[in-house]
């Protein structure tokens, strides 16, 4: 089984103004392989984090660097005219496979819904680029982005959940992320689960919400993943919560959820063993 994670950062020169992530002013591909290799995770995609504002280029580098390893969903500023010249050839950058954008600064919290990303949504259907969002506050958006737009893939990050929320109140909105399931077209990124729970290892108080998201996209539409430089535990145990803690999935679901899934939605024919 390759183990793929749908979700991981890498910097240089700027420590992360999210303090949940670490606190360091680097943290180099090279860095995020010995990780993974002790975890045994054989691949991952780079989200090129707000941070550093050269992550896009750093991600590129890595990708080049370690093509059967590393692919990127990057981004561009949604609000400059010339980003939709990028889109067309975004994909001919190595590694690049889609698209990311998390609205975290105060000037982008209502680019969803004032308009400012109303072109991309059709050129991103176009070009045939998946675009994975940090969307809790805007779940139902998604919903008729994906009704009007059915060949763009999407990818709703962090199981929808809202940033810093845990145990019963980060789920508050589930049924929003659940009836999202019916459009094909809209996956979900089960990255930074054992963030959301305020218990240890194997983080019991959460299986149930994840059953129900399984129960709901099944296992070729739900991607594990980490965001592993702000989580609670060791890579590690990120894998074994999905591998070895939820008994409902079977040995094909593991295969689709860790990995295989992500790949196809993505488009990512490169992933081989290391």
């Amino acid at each position: 089984m390759r183990i793929v994670d749908a979700q991981v950062h890498i910097w240089r020169n700027n420590k992360p103004t999210n303090p949940a992530h670490r606190q360091v002013s680097d943290f180099s591909q090279h860095d995020l392989l010995k990780e993974m290799d002790d975890a045994g995770v054989d691949a991952a995609v780079i989200h090129p984090p707000g941070w550093d504002p050269n992550s896009n280029e750093l991600a590129v580098e890595a990708a080049r660097e370690f093509p059967d390893r590393l692919a990127i969903l990057g981004n561009f500023p949604l609000d400059r005219p010339e980003s939709r010249a990028l889109i067309d050839g975004w994909t001919r950058r190595p590694g690049m496979l889609g698209l990311r954008f998390t609205f975290l600064q105060p000037h982008q919290r209502t680019w969803p819904t004032d308009g400012t990303m109303d072109w991309l949504w059709p050129a991103a259907e176009r070009a045939g680029l998946p675009v994975a969002l940090l969307a809790a506050n805007f779940l139902p958006l998604v919903g008729q982005v994906a009704e009007r737009h059915r060949g763009l893939p999407l990818i709703v990050d962090h199981l929808g959940r809202p940033s810093g929320t845990k145990d019963e109140a980060a789920w508050a909105n589930l049924r929003e992320l659940l009836a999202l399931a019916k459009h094909p077209n809209v996956a979900v990124k089960a990255t930074g689960a054992p963030s959301y729970s305020s218990e240890p290892y194997p983080y019991r108080n959460i299986h149930g919400y994840l059953r129900q998201i399984y129960d709901a996209f099944g296992p070729e539409r739900m991607f594990w993943g980490t965001d592993i430089t702000r989580m609670p535990c060791a890579w590690r145990q990120c894998v074994t919560l999905f591998t070895e803690e939820l008994p409902w999935l079977s040995a094909r679901d593991k295969e689709l959820i860790m990995g295989r899934a992500l790949c196809t939605w993505l488009g990512w024919k490169r992933v081989t063993r290391p």
